[in-house]
């Protein structure tokens, strides 16, 4: 996999359109608020956290549209692919900072409990309302892209050591055999902007597709009234 380091300048924020954004974006402000408090700038630790947490989507997004696409009888549009690689991508990361940060033996307790309450959490809100999960996801990235853009200030100003990157992120990224901890994160950096504007994009589609569907039942409703 050749890495995509390049992402825009500016930080990329979808702006609220309804109150289920509203509510999404409020969610992950207060699961950053913590994670501030609690890592602080232990940005590897911080990592290994946030990609638990990533992993979790793309594969209960993934399984439930398998399910869905029979049922209903109609085609997934790709979804269920591109769910599952950005699942895989998120183990990816989360295997790679183990490497990097080498979390206690705590930590790994706390990746546990995480996962296992993220996931029920995630696919209860994805059966029920799928638009905000895609949307939790789009600013939970737009999160992990801040906090990769402020793990690189730290590595740039000399602040954390520029470790030599694992094995497993040299192969999976296809990288230089001298690559750096820098490099690493420039990689993952933008794959999380990618997954934020594929999420985004997913709940804009079934934003749309709500609405538009909306005109149809209610001249449904009149055509019944009167008939």
């Amino acid at each position: 996999m050749t890495p995509r380091t390049e992402i825009p300048s500016e930080p990329v924020h979808h702006i609220p359109a309804d109150l289920s954004d509203r509510i999404a974006c409020g969610f992950v402000k207060v699961l950053r608020f913590f994670a501030d408090a609690f890592f602080a700038k232990r940005y590897g630790h911080r990592a290994i956290v946030l990609e638990t947490v990533a992993a979790v989507p793309g594969m209960v997004g993934g399984m439930l549209q398998h399910l869905r696409a029979p049922r209903r009888m109609q085609d997934e549009r790709g979804w269920i692919k591109t769910l599952l690689d950005e699942a895989e991508n998120e183990r990816m990361h989360l295997m790679t900072f183990i490497e990097i940060a080498k979390p206690t033996t705590l930590e790994r307790l706390v990746v546990l409990i995480v996962q296992a309450g993220f996931f029920n959490a995630f696919f209860l809100l994805y059966l029920i309302a799928p638009k905000t999960a895609h949307r939790v996801v789009g600013y939970f990235e737009e999160e992990a892209v801040r906090s990769y853009t402020s793990y690189l200030a730290e590595i740039d100003g000399g602040r954390h050591e520029n470790v030599a990157a694992p094995q497993i992120a040299i192969d999976y990224w296809n990288m230089a055999p001298d690559a750096r901890l820098r490099e690493v994160v420039l990689a993952v950096r933008a794959d999380e902007a990618e997954h934020r504007d594929i999420n985004h994009g997913f709940a804009d589609t079934l934003a749309h597709e709500a609405t538009s569907l909306c005109p149809i039942k209610r001249n449904h409703q009149r055509r019944t009234a009167g008939a």
